[in-house]
C-alpha cells in the first residue's frame, strides 16, 4: 500500500505567513457607506447647490460634448450597421470552425468581446448619460451603475477565460497508477446525512460501496441519530457514526467524523449522490502531486430541476449548475481559484487537518475550506468529468432555499478570517477570480433595477439613457448582437442567453433582498437543509416568490400599454412639439420594447412558480435491457422476450417482441403508476420474473398494466421483494455505470425564443394537466 507522509506534504507546499485577520464588518460598512453616499449626493444635487452640483453639471457638458471618436460617422444608416455585420460573421466562422472552445477560437472570441465590452462602456460613460434634471440624473446614474456592476463581473469572466484548464487527458495516465496498484492510498468515503429517507441513503451508500477501489471505508454519518438508519448501515456492512449535538451542522458532522478516521484521503458525498464505479480511479492518481489537497468533480443530477419541470421542458433545460461546472470551474482552474462544492471531491487529509479542519464559521464550510487550504499553498484542481449524480431541488422553494443559503453563505466571506480578498497566501490572479464569484450575487440587484426601469419611462417621464438611434446601432447592437451569439458557444451549449436570463429573474427578488441581509446581519440565520424525496399530488403556487412578481407583471403591463399608446401617436404630433418632449417620446419607444421584453419574462418566471404534482419520489430512466418474462399460470409457464423502455428501483415497462402476453384491465395513461391507483382498478395481478439478461438479475414482479407502443405491446411491472443483493445490482446498473451521465447541450438563442413563447401560448398547467399527475420522472442516460 502507497502512503502520503503528512512531513513530505508538507515539506512540499509552501509556507506562507498566518492570517492576522480579525472578523472585519467590511461588508457592513460597505453598505453604509454607499447609502450614506447616496444620500448625500442626491441631497446636495436636489439642494442645487455645493460641489455635488458643480460636478454634476460638468458630466452633463461632458455628455452633451462626448469626444470626437465617440461620434457616429457620417454615413447612409445601412454602413452603420456593417460593424455588427462584420464581427458577428467573425464569430459565427470561428464557432464553425471550432465547434468547442479551443484555446485558439477561445482567445479570439473573447478578445473580440473584451474590445466591444470597453468600447461599450467609454459610450455609455461618455455620452449616453442623461443629467439634465436631477430625476434623471438620478435614474441615468443608477442604470449605468447597475451595468457597471454586471460589465466588471462579466469582465473579470471573461479575462479568466484565456487560462481554461482540462485535465482529463492527465487524469487518463494518472488512473493507470492507480489500477496498476502502483498509487493505492487508503480512502474514508463520508455520507453525511440530515433527515434524508432511507431509500435515498440507501442508493448512496450502495453506489460507494460498489467503487471499485479495494483500500476504502463507507461512513454513514447521521446528525439524527435515528436508530432505523444505524439498523440500515449495520445491515449494508457500512460503518455508522453519529455525535451529541449538531453543532456547525455539516462541518461540524464532517470534523466529528475525521477525528474518528485514520484514511489518506477524505471523499465526500451528499446524501443523495451517487458515484459511479470509477470515481476514485478517476481521482486519486492526482494525489501523487504532494501539493495537491483537493480534487472536485461536477455535479451531475438524475432528476430534473423544478424550473424545467414546471414549465414542461424537462429533456430540453439543463440543471442550472451545468453552466457553473462546464464553464466557471474550469475558468477557475486555470486562475488557481477552484471552488470546493460540498459534494463529489476527494481532499488530502493531512492538508485538511492543517488548514483546521472544515470552516465552521460560515453557511459555505465548502467554499471557505478550500480557500484556506489554497491560503496553505496547496493546489486544488478541478476534473471536468461527472463522475456521480444526485438530486436536484424537487420544487421551487426548495430551489430557493439552497439558493439563498448559497448566496448567503458566499458573502459571509467579508465577515470571517477566511475572506478571499484578504487572507494570506493567495495570489492576485486568484483573489481577482475569488471577486467576480463574489459580485455574481450582487449582480441579482442589478435584475432587479433593470425590470423596474422601463417603469420610469412610463409613469415618471425619465429618460436614463440618452442615446439616438444611429447611436445605438453603431455602439450597442455589435456589442448585444455579438455577445448574445457567442454566449452559448463560450458555456459549452449548457445555456442560452435567454434561459440563463429566465433562471436569474426567478429568484432576483429574494436574492437581492438576501444580499442586504447579508451585508448588514451575515449571521442572522444558520443552515438549512435542501429537502429532498419530497412528493404531491396537486399543483401549488408559491405565493411568497410570486407576490413581487405579480405585482411588476401588472405594472408592467399597464406600462405597457402607455408607451404602445404614445407610440402611436408619435408619428403625428412629434414634429410639433419641443425638443425634450420629442425625446422623450424617442425614449419611450425603447421604453415599449423593454417594457415588452420584461413582461413576456415576468408571465414564464410566474409559470415556474406553479409546482406541478410530484407524486412519487422515485426517478425512471430511459434504459435499454434484453429481458424476459416468465409468467406461469394454471401451472403452466410462458416465456416472454422484450426490451426495457424505462426502469427504475420499483419497476420497468417492457415491450415485447411478440403479443399473447395475459391481458390486463388497461389504465388511462401509461405514465400511472399501479401503487397510486386503487385495487378495483385491476382485475387480480399477475405474478411473474423479470430477468435482465444483461446482468443476470432476476426479480419477482407483478405485471400491472398492458398497452401498445407504437406496434408493439408493451407491459408495465413492478417489482415485490427485493432482497438486498438485488436492490445492489439495480442501483449499480442504473446510478453507477462509468460515462452513464452525459452532457446534454441547450437550445439556440433563435430556438429558446420560439419556446419561451410557445410556454406562454399553450403553459402546461392548462394543456397538459396529465402530465403533472404522472408518477415518473423519466431521466436521459
Amino acid at each position: 500500500m502507497t502512503t502520503i507522509s503528512p512531513s513530505d506534504s508538507q515539506k512540499a507546499r509552501k509556507k506562507p505567513g498566518q492570517n492576522q485577520f480579525s472578523r472585519p464588518q467590511i461588508g457592513t460598512l460597505i453598505m453604509v457607506a454607499v447609502v450614506a453616499l447616496s444620500g448625500a449626493i442626491v441631497s446636495a444635487w436636489f439642494a442645487g447647490q455645493g460641489t455635488i452640483s458643480k460636478i454634476f453639471s460638468q458630466v452633463n457638458q461632458i455628455q452633451e460634448q462626448p469626444p470626437l471618436w465617440l461620434e457616429v460617422p457620417m454615413v447612409a444608416g445601412g454602413y452603420l450597421v456593417f460593424p455588427t455585420v462584420a464581427l458577428f460573421l467573425i464569430v459565427l466562422i470561428v464557432m464553425r470552425v471550432s465547434p468547442q472552445p479551443r484555446p485558439w477560437s477561445r482567445f479570439m472570441v473573447v478578445g473580440i468581446l473584451l474590445a466591444l465590452t470597453v468600447r461599450y462602456l467609454l459610450w455609455r460613460s461618455l455620452s449616453t448619460l442623461n443629467v439634465s434634471t436631477p430625476l434623471n440624473g438620478v435614474f441615468s446614474m443608477g442604470l449605468f451603475a447597475l451595468e457597471l456592476l454586471m460589465l466588471t463581473s462579466s469582465t473579470i469572466q471573461l479575462f479568466l477565460m484565456l487560462r481554461v484548464r482540462d485535465r482529463r487527458r492527465e487524469a487518463d495516465w494518472l488512473a493507470m497508477d492507480v489500477t496498476e496498484g502502483r498509487f493505492t492510498p487508503t480512502v474514508d468515503i463520508f455520507i453525511p446525512t440530515y433527515n434524508e429517507p432511507s431509500f435515498i441513503l440507501r442508493r448512496t451508500v450502495i453506489g460507494c460501496q460498489a467503487i471499485d477501489y479495494p483500500a476504502k471505508t463507507v461512513y454513514l454519518l447521521d446528525d439524527t441519530r435515528r436508530p432505523e438508519v444505524e439498523a440500515m448501515a449495520r445491515e449494508m456492512g457500512c460503518i455508522y457514526l453519529t455525535r451529541p449535538d449538531n453543532q456547525h451542522a455539516k462541518a461540524g458532522n464532517l470534523n466529528h467524523a475525521i477525528a474518528q478516521t485514520q484514511g489518506e484521503l477524505l471523499v465526500v458525498f451528499d446524501a443523495d449522490f451517487v458515484p459511479t464505479t470509477n470515481f476514485l480511479t478517476r481521482t486519486v492518481g492526482f494525489f501523487q502531486d504532494l501539493q495537491v489537497a483537493l480534487v472536485q468533480t461536477p455535479q451531475s443530477f438524475y432528476n430534473s430541476d423544478p424550473i424545467a419541470r414546471n414549465l414542461g421542458l424537462e429533456n430540453v433545460l439543463t440543471p442550472e449548475e451545468e453552466v457553473f461546472y462546464r464553464q466557471i470551474q474550469p475558468i477557475r482552474d486555470g486562475a488557481g481559484s477552484v471552488i470546493c462544492s460540498g459534494t463529489s471531491f476527494v481532499v488530502r487529509r493531512s492538508a485538511l487537518e492543517e488548514a483546521g479542519g472544515f470552516v465552521t464559521d460560515s453557511l459555505s464550510e465548502d467554499y471557505f475550506t478550500g480557500i484556506r487550504l489554497s491560503a496553505q499553498g496547496y493546489r486544488l484542481i478541478y476534473l471536468d468529468e461527472k463522475l456521480s449524480a444526485g438530486l436536484a431541488a424537487e420544487n421551487i422553494s426548495a430551489h430557493a432555499v439552497q439558493r439563498l443559503r448559497w448566496a448567503r453563505g458566499t458573502l459571509q466571506a467579508f465577515f470571517i478570517k477566511a475572506n478571499p480578498l484578504t487572507i494570506q497566501g493567495l495570489n492576485p490572479l486568484q483573489r481577482l477570480a475569488h471577486l467576480e464569484g463574489l459580485l455574481h450575487w450582487f449582480t441579482s440587484i442589478s435584475r432587479v433595477g433593470f425590470v423596474f426601469m422601463p417603469l420610469a419611462y412610463s409613469f415618471l417621464g425619465v429618460i436614463p439613457l440618452r442615446a439616438t438611434a444611429a447611436e445605438l446601432l453603431y455602439f450597442f447592437l455589435p456589442y448585444y448582437l455579438v455577445q448574445v451569439a457567442v454566449f452559448s458557444w463560450l458555456n459549452y451549449r449548457s445555456r442560452s442567453a435567454l434561459l440563463s436570463d429566465i433562471y436569474s429573474l426567478v429568484l432576483c427578488f429574494p436574492l437581492a433582498v438576501t444580499v442586504v441581509q447579508a451585508m448588514l446581519n451575515p449571521f442572522a440565520r444558520g443552515f438549512k437543509v435542501t429537502p429532498k424525496g419530497t412528493q404531491s399530488d396537486r399543483f401549488s403556487f408559491n405565493w411568497n416568490l410570486a407576490w413581487p412578481l405579480l405585482l411588476l407583471f401588472v405594472a408592467t403591463a399597464i406600462s405597457l400599454w402607455v408607451n404602445f399608446g404614445i407610440c402611436m401617436i408619435k408619428g403625428a404630433w412629434v414634429s410639433t412639439v419641443p425638443p425634450e418632449v420629442a425625446q422623450q417620446v424617442k425614449g419611450v419607444g425603447l421604453g415599449w420594447i423593454w417594457s415588452g421584453y420584461n413582461l413576456m419574462m415576468i408571465g414564464i418566471a410566474l409559470l415556474i412558480l406553479l409546482d406541478v404534482p410530484r407524486p412519487s419520489p422515485y426517478e425512471w430512466f430511459n434504459l435499454r435491457r434484453t429481458v424476459k418474462i416468465r409468467v406461469t399460470q394454471e401451472g403452466r409457464e410462458q416465456v416472454f422476450c422484450g426490451v426495457t423502455t424505462m426502469i427504475s428501483e420499483i419497476g420497468a415497462e417492457v415491450a415485447l417482441t411478440q403479443a399473447g402476453f395475459p391481458a390486463l384491465v388497461p389504465l388511462p395513461s401509461l405514465e400511472v403508476q399501479s401503487s397510486d391507483l386503487p385495487a378495483s382498478s385491476f382485475q387480480e395481478r399477475t405474478p411473474v420474473i423479470l430477468e435482465i439478461l444483461e446482468n443476470g438479475l432476476l426479480l419477482p414482479a407483478e405485471a400491472t398494466q398492458t398497452g401498445f407502443d407504437g406496434e408493439f405491446p408493451t407491459v408495465r411491472l413492478m417489482f415485490e421483494s427485493v432482497g438486498l443483493s438485488q436492490q445492489r445490482q439495480l442501483v449499480e446498473m442504473l446510478f453507477c455505470r462509468p460515462g452513464q451521465w452525459k452532457n446534454r447541450y441547450t437550445p439556440g438563442e433563435l430556438q429558446s425564443l420560439w419556446i419561451l413563447f410557445r410556454i406562454l401560448l399553450r403553459p402546461k398547467v392548462l394543456f397538459d394537466r396529465n402530465a403533472g399527475v404522472s408518477a415518473m420522472s423519466v431521466a436521459q442516460v
